[in-house]
């Protein structure tokens, strides 16, 4: 006889529902009856469209977390986020210099940052949000970009900074202005984009290029792989 599955109680928008104990905060959802078209996206943990606020009975902290990763647990009170936006600058980061000036005349609210930590308590992905608003705030773009590297943009931060300060938009601002003008070149892909234009591999693509899906399948396992 099949194992019976563990049901616990808990509560989507105000209702109570009784879902299997193994799932996320988006399957009970949909176990209970709820077709998702809005605060839903890929699923995997990384494109921050399942922000989900919550509390557990009688605990009177409030949590946060993604709907796609957090398992339910017993008398959990759910409050779903849409996504809202927060102050986006348009911008050319062609014209920018990656100076602290940029960062604060593109988002002057920055400098309204309290330091209370409420961004940080809100980041489903942990990231020290306040250290690296901090950051801006010196006009240490590098730090910036590389605190917030794991930043999925849920908002959730932005959603919660009592100075409304919009912090993943100013993390992805000092991301740009790394990669384009602090990051480190990569001579050896400069040196291999320059072996393509000159034809050297045109011989080699020809060749693949000749071969059925057979014969492509058994020369790409019988490729060799980096250590």
């Amino acid at each position: 006889m099949a194992e019976r599955t563990e049901l616990i109680p808990i509560y989507i928008m105000g209702k109570r529902y009784d879902v299997p104990a193994s799932l996320t905060i988006m399957k009970a959802m949909e176990w209970a009856g709820y077709t998702l078209v809005r605060g839903v996206g890929c699923r995997g943990g990384f494109c921050g469209a399942c922000a989900t606020v919550y509390r557990i009975k009688d605990d009177p902290k409030l949590y946060f977390g993604l709907a796609c990763q957090t398992v339910v647990q017993p008398e959990m009170y759910l409050g779903q986020i849409p996504f809202f936006p927060a102050k986006r600058a348009v911008y050319d980061i062609t014209q920018m210099q990656p100076v602290a000036a940029t960062l604060f005349t593109t988002y002057p609210e920055l400098l309204r940052c309290l330091g209370c930590g409420t961004c940080t308590k809100a980041c489903p992905q942990e990231l020290n949000v306040k250290g690296y608003m901090a950051a801006a705030m010196r006009g240490d773009i590098a730090a910036v970009a590389n605190m917030s590297f794991d930043c999925i943009m849920c908002g959730l931060c932005a959603a919660r900074c009592p100075a409304e300060e919009p912090q993943y938009n100013v993390a992805i601002l000092a991301r740009r202005l790394y990669g384009r003008y602090l990051a480190p070149h990569s001579q050896h892909l400069a040196q291999r984009v320059a072996e393509i234009q000159e034809g050297q591999f045109d011989a080699e693509l020809a060749g693949l290029k000749s071969l059925d899906a057979n014969a492509l399948k058994e020369q790409y396992k019988a490729r060799q792989i980096e250590a």
